[in-house]
């Protein structure tokens, strides 16, 4: 499953995505990872969760990005849950890389039995329509 939170700046998608982290880590049987672009967040989190920090590491696209978490996975067997805070201040790509990636996402879904769960700052009619229903 994927699910989007999207909304403009200030909207409250991060105190939700929080939120969702926290009791996740509560109800989840395996382990929970948080990926952001800083580490703002250390002291909101719960510590069963592993958070990473990608500021310093710098996705230059959604291949990247995948490949990333990809690496993630491979070296914990048993995540149940992926959320990724602000994705399109990770990423810097386009629409159509966008849909691809959260396209490649739901495929991992299904052949892992992860869930993840992203934020993007946008207004929803700024996204591509392919994505519409993976928003929450």
């Amino acid at each position: 499953m994927v699910k989007l939170i999207v909304g403009k700046k200030g909207s409250g998608k991060t105190k939700a995505m929080l939120d969702s982290v926290n009791n996740a880590v509560d109800i989840e049987h395996g382990n929970v990872v948080f990926i952001a672009r800083e580490n703002r967040h250390m002291f909101d989190v719960k510590n069963g969760v592993r958070l990473v920090d990608v500021a310093e590491g710098g996705m230059a696209n959604f291949d990247e990005f995948r490949g990333f978490i990809k690496g993630i996975m491979s070296q914990n067997y048993d995540i149940t849950h992926i959320y990724i805070d602000s994705m399109l201040k990770i990423v810097d790509g386009d629409d159509a890389g966008l849909a691809d990636f959260v396209e490649t996402l739901d495929n991992i879904c299904k052949d892992n039995d992860i869930k993840f769960t992203i934020s993007i700052s946008a207004d929803k009619a700024d996204l591509p329509e392919k994505i519409y229903t993976y928003i929450d």
